[in-house]
């Protein structure tokens, strides 16, 4: 009876979950240069971190804090875009290439826009935002020395917002049109050239000062804008492959009703990825009242996760540009079938590099020059993080096809208003009253994974986010 029933049960798990051939050679197609390039991105802001870090760990804790504020900017340009890129993804899967070409105008224009909103804001009070992080218990001197650190890195990195701003726009309408090799070599570009730069530029080599934190900083402009060199200029020189380019610049005519209703979708995106963005920097900042200890482990720890992490979380450019396609094209369940498919890879890739981080832990921090209690700290961190990595990769999944359907609302309430609603309040009240050592808090901090992942499980399942927003344009074009 078992034997027959087993019988049953995996076609059923095979035909829901796992793809054939064909499906995995075009999810490959997709994921694989976007892994290349976000493992590249990460091992080299992985060296960079280690070569800061050999100066001391109190210029390596300086340099994290300014990126978390520079994290909030990035990932806003990612919600800013993403509006767009919901069109513009079903915009490709219709064939409706002078829409698409709309859609990348609008993008360029609102991530200027949102890139003059950070500079202002990082130059009228970044000393005070900087402060946030050193609250907890430690040196006086220390707090001192990161917040000088800090600041002698954040004016510098200010001049790479823009370009920054404007390769985002670029790869995400590249990727929108299944284009995904040339971000990659763009980024591949950057990442060689940031490595360089930092190494001559941090330790003077070449006859160059030693620059210190400041070289880290203008290694990573200087790298930013070679980014933006090699993505917009080979775009724009070979438009014969990258044909819907063709007239980008010829025309600033954006659709007023196409604006509105990107707008509709990418304002409230913007808002969640800003909010959410905000969140994980608040979540760092409550964990850091226990101690300047922490904010060196919490960079260690999340810095060496990300090597890990790239590989199931790439995932969700597969998940927006495979969903989102169909969509547009009009065929709701196909785009159903293969979000449970991307969800069952992205979970087995989770499993195995989890696997992985947790059985290296241990030796792997052991790269970084710094105290030892640091060390040990971040092991733990990253121990920890390991076990959330297959719900981190359920949620993640969940996420993009929710907005690749466009329900934007249901987006927030999935990503940002959890965290400011549930994870930031949970959490500080774990830090706050509970006298529990940082090494059983953290673990417990955590719990919003597994929780966040059955959430998403459940909207999946339902379907209600399969949703074709472009179907009077495919009519009309037929």
């Amino acid at each position: 009876m078992h034997s027959v029933q087993g019988s049953r049960v995996w076609p059923r798990f095979r035909a829901k979950f796992i793809g054939d051939r064909a499906f995995y050679r075009m999810v490959f197609s997709l994921v694989i240069p976007v892994i290349v390039q976000n493992t590249v991105t990460n091992f080299v802001n992985l060296l960079d971190n280690v070569m800061v870090g050999s100066l001391g760990t109190t210029y390596m804790s300086g340099v994290a804090i300014a990126n978390n504020l520079l994290f909030v900017f990035n990932v806003s340009i990612f919600g800013v875009i993403s509006g767009a890129s919901i069109y513009g993804a079903q915009f490709a899967g219709a064939k409706d290439w002078e829409s698409f070409r709309q859609t990348l105008r609008l993008r360029l224009l609102v991530a200027v826009t949102v890139t003059a909103a950070a500079v202002f804001i990082l130059t009228k009070w970044p000393v005070e935002l900087l402060s946030l992080y050193l609250r907890g218990e430690g040196s006086p001197t220390d707090s001192a020395a990161m917040l000088n650190y800090g600041m002698q890195y954040l004016k510098i990195m200010l001049w790479g917002l823009l370009p920054f701003a404007l390769t985002q726009s670029y790869a995400s309408a590249l990727r929108d049109a299944g284009e995904t090799v040339l971000p990659m070599r763009a980024t591949l570009t950057a990442v060689f050239a940031n490595l360089i730069l930092n190494y001559i530029l941090i330790f003077g080599k070449l006859g160059l000062p030693a620059l210190g934190v400041r070289g880290a900083a203008l290694g990573t402009v200087l790298s930013r804008l070679a980014e933006f060199a090699v993505i917009a200029g080979v775009a724009h020189k070979k438009l014969d492959r990258f044909f819907f380019l063709r007239g980008l610049y010829r025309s600033l005519r954006i659709g007023g009703n196409l604006a509105k209703n990107i707008m509709l979708k990418g304002m409230p995106l913007f808002v969640n990825e800003a909010l959410w963005s905000s969140g994980m920097v608040t979540l760092a900042q409550i964990l850091s009242t226990r101690g300047l200890v922490v904010v060196g482990a919490l960079n260690i720890s999340n810095t060496l996760t990300n090597m890990f992490g790239v590989f199931f979380f790439s995932v969700g450019t597969a998940v927006a540009i495979v969903t989102g396609q169909a969509l547009g094209a009009g065929d709701e369940e196909l785009a159903k079938a293969q979000v449970w498919k991307l969800m069952f890879f992205s979970v087995t890739m989770a499993c195995i590099m989890g696997t992985l981080l947790l059985i290296s832990a241990g030796w792997i921090t052991q790269i970084y020059n710094t105290e030892v209690e640091v060390r040990n700290l971040a092991a733990a961190f990253m121990r920890a993080l390991a076990l959330c990595m297959p719900f981190q990769a359920m949620a993640n999944v969940s996420y993009f096809a929710m907005r690749s359907g466009g329900k934007i609302l249901l987006t927030m309430a999935f990503d940002c208003i959890y965290i400011w609603v549930f994870c930031v309040p949970y959490t500080y009240a774990l830090v706050t009253f509970t006298s529990l050592g940082i090494e059983t808090l953290y673990p417990l901090h955590l719990l919003i994974h597994p929780l966040k992942a059955i959430l998403g499980l459940v909207v999946v399942n339902s379907g209600i986010w399969a949703k074709n927003l472009v179907g009077g344009k495919v009519e009309a074009s037929l």
